[in-house]
């Protein structure tokens, strides 16, 4: 009789053989030999590439892939095939797509945490979800969003002011709590405090929950399930899970009861706060929103008002954190940028120091400019992922089946192709005169575009402009000198691996 030493040999020799079969004779193989790309190994594919690179070295390895291998390039992670695209002509093509809006496999990593919610789920229940949403951002509420941008600002600059002037601080973290507050308060109507309890249990699992869903991105042994359940990293995500969804669970049933209590929902709107333990507010945030929504007549279920809090809670914090800090730094560096920023700001704002409406913000033309040259040289998604269930046609390229589509936002935009003298930073290069002139539109997508496009992006430019006319009001910024450089990275988001190190001395005639 056989061993059983000997017939599992021989299964693991059978699945080894028939997944190089597959890998060479398979239509998809036939199809990736079409598209250029670095030669591949059995079984790692390119995995090579990436084993064993810091964060950092992963986003130079994938510059030189792209500059080796042109706009249009194939790695296999593994066993998994990822078509990279930096040609605008096929980004069009993508993200114009009414089929193509699958997220990638690397998106699926956030399903613990954010379940089926607007960031991960497709079809009708995208659709109709994507329908219930869209109202949360229009103007009357985004005037109210306003609001919750300046007064956690007030918290921000107070923060600050507690650094030495000879001193630098690193803000990145510190514009983390900012954002975490203001989407905390915005979506859910409730306050975080993260700014002023920046080890609470809720940010600390925040922290976990980011780690080790970036772990997960290019670490190949840890993208099969079987082998991440296994990890230590499996735990740390489960425990910090439980921390995220039993908060957003209590404020998800508090609001519930005291609608279900006041009978009505019209007095939600008036402004006023309330005083239970979890602060909530009484205004039309996200949360209030989907509580009143229905679906073919149905109510939402707590559960899948939890799923879009908390893709609002994960998308709204470290998205933004990424733009502003790097919207800081660029302020920071360049001081004829920071002097007409504060000349437009004065302009606007005179010496009053009310709140700012939308309609102020708008006017800050120039304060525009610099965010948009800003998010194109770091734009807060340095790759958008799509996932192709189906062989896709685009233009003269084909598509295989299972493949993972990459959009390089972060390489389009350092193109010189697409804009010359691309690492100098030139504001001026987005004024519509000279813009209406340049190449398609397609190769400047920091918030996508098409039917999956950012639906807070009217948000997110509103925050990060609000902030940032109350840093420059309040302080005169510099960039520490061994920090002139940012070493960045490339994960769900953009960061500096090194922080975000300014100086700043405050305006004592402002």
């Amino acid at each position: 009789m056989m061993s059983i030493e000997l017939i599992l040999i021989s299964v693991i020799f059978s699945v080894i053989a028939a997944i190089l079969w597959y890998e060479k004779f398979s239509r998809r193989a036939t199809l990736a030999a079409k598209i250029r790309g670095p030669p591949k190994y059995p079984l790692i594919g390119n995995g090579n590439i990436f084993l064993g690179a810091s964060p950092p070295e992963i986003l130079q390895n994938i510059g030189k892939l792209v500059k080796e291998y042109g706009k249009v390039l194939r790695v296999f992670l593994g066993l998994d095939l990822l078509i990279f695209v930096t040609d605008p002509k096929l980004t069009e093509v993508l993200l114009s797509s009414n089929t193509l809006i699958d997220k990638s496999k690397e998106y699926t990593f956030l399903r613990n945490w954010l379940g089926d919610g607007l960031l991960l789920s497709t079809g009708k229940k995208w659709h109709s979800r994507r329908k219930i949403i869209t109202p949360t951002f229009h103007f009357k509420i985004l005037e109210q969003f306003v609001e919750v941008f300046d007064r956690q600002g007030n918290t921000f600059v107070e923060t600050l002011k507690k650094v030495k002037p000879n001193e630098s601080v690193n803000i990145y973290p510190l514009v983390t709590l900012y954002a975490l507050d203001v989407i905390c308060e915005s979506a859910m109507g409730t306050t975080a405090n993260a700014q002023l309890n920046s080890d609470s249990e809720y940010v600390r699992a925040v922290k976990d929950i980011t780690n080790v869903l970036h772990l997960r991105m290019f670490d190949f042994l840890l993208r099969p399930e079987p082998l991440f359940k296994i990890s230590g990293s499996a735990r740390r995500e489960k425990k910090a899970i439980k921390v995220l969804h039993d908060f957003t669970d209590r404020v998800i049933v508090a609001r519930r009861n005291e609608l279900l209590h006041n009978g009505k929902s019209d007095e939600n709107r008036n402004g006023h706060t309330g005083d239970d333990s979890l602060g909530i507010r009484k205004k039309m945030a996200l949360l209030d929103v989907l509580l009143q929504s229905t679906v073919d007549g149905k109510p939402l279920t707590n559960m899948d008002i939890r799923e879009e809090v908390d893709t609002f809670m994960f998308e709204g914090h470290d998205t933004t954190t990424s733009g502003i800090s790097f919207l800081l730094y660029n302020i920071a560096l360049y001081p004829d940028v920071q002097k007409k920023i504060l000349e437009e700001i004065k302009d606007v704002f005179g010496n009053d120091t009310r709140v700012p409406t939308i309609s102020d913000l708008s006017n800050l033309q120039y304060l525009d400019l610099v965010l948009k040259e800003t998010m194109r040289l770091f734009p807060p998604v340095p790759i958008i992922g799509r996932q192709s269930e189906v062989e896709a046609k685009l233009n003269d390229v084909t598509i295989p089946a299972g493949s993972g589509i990459a959009i390089g936002t972060y390489f389009m935009g350092r193109d010189p192709d697409l804009f010359p003298d691309p690492e100098t930073f030139k504001p001026e290069r987005f004024n519509v005169e000279r813009s209406v002139e340049t190449q398609n539109p397609y190769s400047y997508v920091p918030f996508s575009a098409g039917p999956r496009n950012c639906i807070g992006q009217k948000f997110a430019i509103l925050e990060m402009k609000s902030i940032a006319v109350k840093i420059v009001r309040n302080f005169e910024l510099s960039v520490h000198e061994e920090y002139k450089k940012p070493i960045l990275m490339a994960e769900l988001v953009l960061r500096p691996e090194n922080g975000v190190h300014l100086k700043l001395k405050v305006r004592e005639n402002y």
